[in-house]
């Protein structure tokens, strides 16, 4: 894995470290939180809306924060969003002390997280990108990969391992602790004024935002190719039904971490993606081979077969979003990061959400399996059909591109 941008830039290693210690934190409420609410209700219906509490301030925020990032001074933004997001983790300590809280409050809590996230996150991708070099952008995505799906393997283990032993209020007390980490580092980063001075947040700059999407068929292709390949190709929603027939509860951790295990090993071995220069062309391969891997995990009878399959979607995967974000960091203007970067996470979280609507209703009116092999179908015409459509996407060249646009500066939008 390429380590340069670590060696070399004293304000990224701040701010990769913060990342990477408050988001070990986040998985561990990710695993306490629906947990707690089970505990609480016993209803698993209960335990699902809280991923309905979450998105919809998150899609409210979103754009908002994509807007703020362009316009305000990103490090404050960040260390702004991370003192409100470590007083939630406060309020779930507090409330865990407490035995029983009333339902509502962690939906109330988890809603007002969720939408601090939104705020938080454009100001953070647009971020990283302004403390590496130019050259370097192939490298952040592997190193971005490498630290998510680390976190992916270890937050829910740590998460387990500390409601078991020392409850519940602590654990969310550690995830406190991770974002008080995470404000002193950022807060060693050395302030970044926005690009231009230029108008404050409103309703016109973010249709901007998506009027420069639109013209661009390279963007496009990231957001839509991403958003078939979770919408049908997505099987989380499953796991526990195959679970039940594989091994129960073990196996059920085995299959959520096993996409992630082959995250890790796709940016462990990930040098060899700065030699790449048709980015739109590998993430469409990667998609489609995240498709036929899902196929593969519905046509295993065992196991160990269903893991390696996962693993090696899960690789897939990693490997399209390092091509997905290496081309948006080189080629998206500076003065539109932030923009852009609420757009594509908007198209990241619903993506998933309606997967598990989709798996779950064609497993009920078929199978399970059906519903798995189904969608890597599905998931591979989808991309063959977004190549059909968006051809620039599938042509674009990374070495074409530099010199057309400077990537410093925010070029005329026309309505």
């Amino acid at each position: 894995m390429d380590l340069r941008p670590l060696r070399r830039h004293r304000d990224f290693r701040a701010l990769y470290a913060a990342q990477f210690v408050s988001f070990l934190g986040t998985m561990v409420t990710y695993v306490a939180l629906p947990y707690q609410m089970f505990q609480l209700t016993h209803s698993s219906l209960k335990v699902g809306l809280l991923g309905f509490a979450e998105l919809v301030p998150l899609l409210l925020t979103a754009f908002v924060g994509g807007a703020l990032a362009d316009t305000v001074d990103r490090r404050r933004m960040v260390l702004a969003t991370e003192v409100g997001l470590g007083l939630g983790s406060g309020a779930l300590a507090f409330a865990a002390l407490h035995g029983s809280p009333p339902v509502w409050t962690l939906y109330a809590v988890a809603a007002v997280m969720s939408a601090l996230n939104g705020l938080q996150r454009p100001s953070l991708e647009a971020l990283a990108p302004k403390l590496v070099d130019a050259d370097e952008m192939p490298a952040l995505a592997s190193l971005t990969t490498f630290r998510g799906s680390i976190g992916m393997i270890a937050g829910p283990a740590l998460g387990g391992a500390l409601i078991a032993s020392a409850g519940l209020a602590a654990t969310y007390l550690f995830d406190l602790l991770t974002f008080v980490f995470s404000f002193v580092a950022i807060r060693t980063i050395r302030a970044l004024l926005p690009p231009e001075p230029g108008e404050g947040p409103s309703l016109r700059s973010v249709l901007d935002g998506f009027r420069y999407a639109r013209s661009r068929q390279e963007l496009i292709g990231t957001y839509v190719v991403d958003f078939v390949a979770m919408v049908f190709g997505m099987p989380l929603a499953l796991f526990p039904a195959i679970a039940a027939a594989r091994g129960g509860p073990k196996a059920l951790g085995l299959l959520y971490a096993a996409p992630a295990c082959g995250a890790l090993i796709a940016s462990l071995t990930s040098g060899w993606a700065s030699r790449v220069h048709r980015h739109g062309l590998m993430v469409m391969l990667a998609a489609a081979v995240w498709g036929l891997a899902i196929v593969g995990f519905g046509l295993s009878g065992g196991l160990v077969p269903a893991l390696l399959f996962l693993a090696f979607a899960g690789g897939a995967d990693a490997v399209s979003g390092m091509f997905r974000m290496t081309l948006w960091n080189q080629t998206i203007p500076d003065g539109l990061r932030g923009r852009l970067a609420g757009i594509e996470m908007v198209s990241y979280m619903s993506g998933p959400l309606l997967g598990h609507v989709e798996a779950g209703m064609i497993a009920a009116v078929f199978s399970v399996k059906v519903s798995i092999i189904s969608g890597g179908v599905l998931c591979v015409i989808g991309v063959l059909l977004c190549a059909l459509f968006l051809p620039r996407f599938v042509t674009y060249d990374a070495r074409d591109w530099k010199g057309r646009e400077s990537p410093g500066s925010v070029p005329t939008i026309k309505s």
